[in-house]
């Protein structure tokens, strides 16, 4: 890459994050160690006037020393997004209809501004949802509002996961076991907070072993890590005490990987995380995947860069 690049990072607001951890904080300080021009605004910071996309953003800088890491607002002002050469949608989960306003708006972008991933797909993209395109590669699966529904799917797998369509970060995620008498209580503690239907799933005992967290960059899996669950927790998600280890590919990783890759290029899904438990994948996080802080900690695998490389020779073509 013979010139710096100007690039814009939709994301949330840098003091909200744990920054020792953040993904979106190590890919901004490679694109900004590669002398590329870094800046900052938040998705309520878009707007669409006159048929141009826009937005109060502001230049940022970032500081890393002796594992204290840092950031800087510079002044904001009103600039066109198509100025800039790519713009990273970074912005965490929940998936809703903030999130799909901003897909909307930045779809509205030339094709000379790259924006990663494709917001058109993003959008079409649930994790839970576009998951099952891959259904041989999935448990058993059932998405439902219908108790009866629900409860027969219990009786035949009789071991299941509850959790919410549209969640992150392992939330609102329940374990049923055979014996439970709270499922009814659960159902409805869910259908009195949103209209949507439920993701239920057939518990897969190896997740004591660990849910693998496999980055994929244009398809191709670059890094992961294992993500094993705390004493007395069913979730492994690191934001309720999963504990990340060093893993390898097994040759099913490597299998159900070939299996979605081609979709994920083709759709311009170019920064993916996929978690498997087992022998099958459970979700395609194509918003804002994390876990390469980890992965470069335990394999020493520097992620950041090879995006970069990625990005740098997609403009060059």
């Amino acid at each position: 890459m013979s010139r710096n690049l100007n690039i814009a990072f939709l994301m949330d607001p840098l003091e909200s994050l744990d920054l020792s951890g953040d993904t979106t904080f190590a890919l901004a300080l490679e694109a900004q160690k590669r002398k590329h021009h870094i800046s900052f605004f938040k998705p309520e910071d878009l707007i669409f006037s006159n048929n141009d996309v826009i937005a109060n953003i502001c230049k940022l800088e970032l500081f890393a020393n002796n594992n204290l890491y840092e950031f800087k607002y510079h002044d904001t002002f009103i600039k066109p997004l198509s100025n800039y050469d790519v713009i990273m949608m970074r912005q965490d989960p929940p998936f809703n209809m903030a999130y799909i306003s901003a897909t909307h708006i930045l779809e509205k972008l030339p094709s000379s501004t790259l924006v990663v991933n494709n917001p058109f797909e993003v959008r079409n993209s649930p994790e839970k949802i576009f998951v099952t395109n891959f259904s041989h590669l999935m448990p058993k699966t059932l998405i439902s509002r219908n108790i009866d529904t629900i409860k027969e799917f219990r009786e035949q797998f009789k071991d299941i996961i509850i959790k919410p369509l549209y969640g992150n970060g392992g939330q609102g995620i329940f374990h049923i076991l055979p014996e439970d008498e709270n499922l009814n209580s659960i159902l409805e503690m869910f259908f009195s907070q949103n209209k949507e239907p439920l993701m239920i799933q057939e518990y897969l005992q190896d997740v004591r072993n660990g849910d693998k967290r496999v980055i994929l960059l244009n398809g191709e899996a670059v890094g992961a890590i294992n993500r094993v669950p705390k004493l007395g927790e069913s979730r492994s998600n690191m934001h309720v005490g999963g504990k990340p280890e060093k893993t390898e590919l097994t040759d099913r990783d490597k299998f159900i990987c070939k299996e979605i890759s081609s979709s994920l290029i083709s759709k311009g899904l170019y920064f993916v995380g996929i978690d498997i438990i087992g022998d099958y994948i459970t979700e395609i996080n194509v918003t804002s995947p994390t876990g390469i802080r980890e992965i470069k900690n335990l394999a020493s695998i520097a992620i950041e860069e090879m995006f970069w490389n990625f990005i740098e020779n997609k403009l060059d073509m």
